[in-house]
């Protein structure tokens, strides 16, 4: 760990670009990294769930198996610090975990059931429903951290999501071109880096390529912003909401 400490500190290295070390094949100062980050693995699995967590519990290596997924998928074009990217895999891997674990005895216990009796009994209904009801809990927690994860990313350009809510273009073909520019903005990659790195929107290498006035992309330019973030980064949810307007 002071190796570690000695070495960010002579390079003035920022985690983002030792995680990019680590990309890189740096073995030694990824398993340093770990070690150096299991309280904040810890305090994250414990806040979902909503209990001390310690080395020991399952959850914690659930979560410690997430940040080392989250070190080494972790991109600039995440739009975002590496912490809350891993904050957001963490918390998802130990959703699904806990939802798991939380199937299991149910599925044995109706098993078990349907054998003895020959039929759907009434408790069965029941369990039926709780999982029901309890996997629709765990989407909501999911949809929650998304747009958690959402506004931190905002953040990052001077941008709150109720901005987004309130400059949202009011009429849908509005809203489908700015998704448009979103689009064809994420998808060069050389636009992509001026938008992560610069914290700015190329409006006029945009207007080069898309069919839209560049006093539209400017009118709409925190939208467009908005919409480049979430088609770059690690959000399901957000992402179904925009694949819905664009299809349409």
């Amino acid at each position: 760990m002071l190796s570690l400490l000695f070495k960010l500190g002579k390079k003035k290295r920022t985690l983002e670009e030792t995680v990019l070390q680590i990309q890189k094949g740096d073995q030694h100062l990824q398993n340093e990294l770990i070690e150096q980050y299991k309280p904040f693995v810890a305090k994250t699995v414990s806040s979902v769930c909503k209990r001390y967590i310690s080395e020991t519990d399952d959850e914690f290596s659930i979560g410690l198996i997430a940040f080392n997924d989250a070190i080494e998928k972790y991109s600039t074009d995440k739009g975002s610090s590496l912490l809350a990217f891993a904050e957001l895999v963490i918390k998802r891997k130990v959703i699904d975990y806990i939802r798991k674990e939380a199937r299991h005895p149910y599925t044995v216990h109706l098993e078990l059931q349907e054998h003895e009796e020959g039929e759907f009994s009434q408790s069965k209904i029941e369990s039926d429903l709780s999982i029901e009801e309890y996997t629709k809990a765990i989407e909501q927690e999911h949809r929650r951290e998304e747009i958690i994860y959402f506004q931190h990313c905002l953040s990052d350009f001077q941008l709150t999501f109720a901005e987004i809510v309130e400059q949202s273009p009011k009429h849908f073909d509005a809203r489908q071109n700015a998704m448009l520019v979103a689009t064809e903005l994420v998808n060069d990659e050389k636009l992509r880096n001026i938008l992560f790195t610069k914290r700015q929107l190329p409006v006029k290498q945009l207007e080069a390529k898309v069919s839209v006035s560049r006093k539209t992309i400017e009118r709409n330019r925190k939208y467009i912003i908005a919409m480049a973030i979430i088609l770059s980064g690690n959000f399901v949810y957000l992402k179904d909401y925009i694949k819905g307007v664009l299809d349409s």
